[in-house]
Formats: structure tokens, sequence, C-alpha cells
């Protein structure tokens, strides 16, 4: 079987790639062992994303946006810190906008991919991929129900352990931060004000991400050695601690989901293309979650590399264009990877002069309205 674009990996970002080349003439598949359309819960999903504006735009683009059944959008951005007297805070309104993101599920925003999908003629393939080949005109691709297919151009789309990248021999860099993402759902009597909040503890990193009024998703940063801690409290106790990080700011937590953890680990391809094969999202690169900015920096890369097959006139998979895609993502992924790896790095270290410094500096940026724009632009995907 031959097809213009296969994709390997059926997640957000896969399907949002294959829907946004999806009004080409381009034959398209997608390869996906697991189940590409999650079953939604009544209760929300701990797993959670920050959709800036330029990601709505797109989910906008690609008639996915009017699917997701439950989105919460957010006006605010409020940070502080433990060991300073510092803060910062962002409003909507600065920047003429009547919010700043929505925080969704991920598994309902894949469903609404799906459903999007199902209009298409870009076909699913319920498999794994075994082996590639580079052939004259592109790859086979072989996959463990003992087919092969032949593809033009072959995107990895398969998350942060790419098959797709292993088998095509890219090297990655890695940093193990040596830490885990603690994630659970929260409910709080006292509302969160269209705001997400994250506090700068001295030894972790608190984010509260609301789903509604009175819900919102957690995720607690942590070295190994506490977040082992954390998770051996009863839901009880893990409440009480977590209400205690953020100085009670919205009363008693009660815990309405179990807890998850997942280590932190960076990692970045060292060539996100090759001749007829490109990565994007986590195959590409994967960052530290303290903006939540992972999969916007996955959606940026679906902007781009669609953006440069759609305007070329080079046979597909040509290596110039996908170049083109490589070389105006990788400048802003790896600046985003670099600041929430110093960012880390500076909130870790405690001593009294980079407290105070860290204070400073934070109350500079706050007051600042040129600087803090910039800042903010940079967050929304506007860069």
């Amino acid at each position: 079987m031959s097809y213009d674009i296969i994709i390997v990996g059926g997640g957000m970002v896969g399907q949002a790639f294959a829907l946004s080349m999806a009004k080409t003439d381009y034959k398209i598949a997608i390869i996906e062992p697991n189940n590409p359309n999650p079953e939604l819960q009544a209760d929300y999903h701990t797993r959670v994303s920050a959709i800036t504006p330029t990601s709505e735009k797109l989910l906008k683009n690609i008639s996915a946006w009017d699917l997701i059944k439950r989105k919460h959008a957010f006006s605010h951005t409020s940070v502080w810190d433990q060991n300073s007297h510092g803060s910062l805070d962002f409003h909507a309104q600065d920047e003429n906008l009547d919010h700043l993101g929505h925080i969704i599920e991920n598994d309902v925003i894949q469903s609404a991919l799906f459903s999007a999908l199902e209009k298409t003629d870009v076909e699913f393939i319920n498999a794994k991929v075994t082996t590639l080949e580079k052939t004259t005109t592109g790859y086979q691709v072989q996959l463990d129900n003992n087919t092969a297919l032949a593809c033009q151009l072959l995107i990895g789309a398969d998350g942060a352990r790419s098959r797709v990248r292993d088998l095509a021999s890219i090297e990655f860099s890695e940093n193990d931060y040596q830490q885990k993402a603690i994630v659970c759902n929260i409910k709080s009597l006292q509302g969160f004000k269209d705001t997400t909040w994250q506090r700068f503890l001295s030894d972790s990193i608190i984010a509260l991400l609301p789903l509604s009024e009175h819900q919102a998703s957690i995720v607690w940063s942590a070295e190994n050695t506490l977040a082992d801690e954390l998770m051996q409290l009863s839901k009880e106790a893990f409440a009480k601690r977590l209400s205690a990080g953020v100085e009670y700011r919205f009363g008693e937590f009660e815990l309405v989901s179990d807890i998850q953890a997942f280590p932190l680990i960076e990692r970045s391809a060292k060539d996100y293309v090759q001749e007829n094969l490109a990565l994007i999202g986590d195959a590409a690169h994967n960052i530290h979650p303290l903006a939540g900015q992972g999969v916007n920096l996955g959606f940026s890369d679906i902007i781009e590399l669609s953006q440069q097959l759609q305007s070329s006139s080079k046979p597909l998979g040509d290596y110039s264009t996908l170049r083109n895609y490589a070389r105006a993502r990788r400048l802003d992924n790896e600046l985003m990877a670099k600041t929430m790896t110093g960012l880390n790095w500076i909130y870790k270290e405690n001593n009294e002069p980079l407290r105070w410094l860290r204070g400073f500096g934070m109350n500079i940026i706050n007051e600042n309205p040129t600087l803090k724009s910039f800042l903010q632009k940079h967050a929304l995907g506007n860069s």
C-alpha cells in the first residue's frame, strides 16, 4: 500500500498535523497502536494543557476547536515565590485580549481532533512500526501485522521515546532533571478566579491550572526524593501539604482524582529532519512542564511544517523544504527548553543573594510594562 504521507503517532500532535494537511490532495495515513479516540469520562482527566491563542487559532483553522467539549478560559497568570518578595502577574487586558489561554484536558483535545478527522479521507492503521527502509522516493514502513507501506514523506509524531527517531538513527541529547511531576485534580470551595497560579517553593514548584471555577489540575514538580515522599501520603495528607504549599490561598483542598507521577526529562533531537522524514512535537523536543508549553510547541511545529509543505513547488519530502521547517522551529524550541531549565535552576538555588536577586528581578519585570509584554507575547506563542 502506498501513501503520500505516513504519520507515525496518533496523539494530539499527529492528528492535528493530519488535519492541517487533509485539505490537500495527498493520501495520508496515521499509524497508531493504541486507541486514537479516547473515551471521555464525566470527571476531568488529570493530564491537561494550557492552550495558547496561537494553538487555539490552529485548532480553529483545522475545524477542531468547536468540537472540544469542555475548556476553561483563563485571563490571568499569577506567580509568587516563597523565598523572596517577588511576584509576577500577567493580565489578558494588558495585551487587549479576552483571555491568555484555555486549560483543556489532553483527552478532550484528542477526541475533538479524531471527530474532525472522521470527516476526512485520512486513514487510521492500528499497528506498530517495526522497521524503516529508505527508498529512492521516500520510505518503506514495515508494521507488526506483516504489512509493508510506502510513502514519500514520513512524519515522526510518536512522542518523547520516538520509534521513528530511533529507527532513523537520529541522535538526541537528554537532560534528566532528577525530578518528577506529580499530577492530580483538586477541588476548592474558594474559586480560582480564571487564573493560573504558580508558587515557587524552596524545594519544588506548584502549578494550579483551573478546569472550572472550583476545580483545578495541579502539577507539582519536585526532586525525586521529595516526590517519592509525597506519593506515599494519603489523599488527605497530600491535600494538606498542597494547601499549605500555596499558603492556604484557596482554603483547604480536596483531592478528586488519583495521584500520578512522571519523571522529568528534557530531550532534543540533533536533527528534526532527514530527506523524506520530519520529526514534530515531543519526538523532536520535549521540555520541563513548568509553563505547560509542551503541546503548544508541537502545534507551532505543525503550523510551520504544513505551511512549508503547502507553499513549496518541490517534490513532497524534499530535504531543502524540510530544512526550512527545522531552521524556523529549532531556535524557538531550544529557547523555550533553555528558559525552562534556567528557571528550574534559579528557583532551586536558595542562597540569600540569589533569593534577593530573584525577587528583585520578578518585581522589576512586574513593574515594567514593556518587558512584561515581551515575556507575555512569547508565552502566548507570538514570538
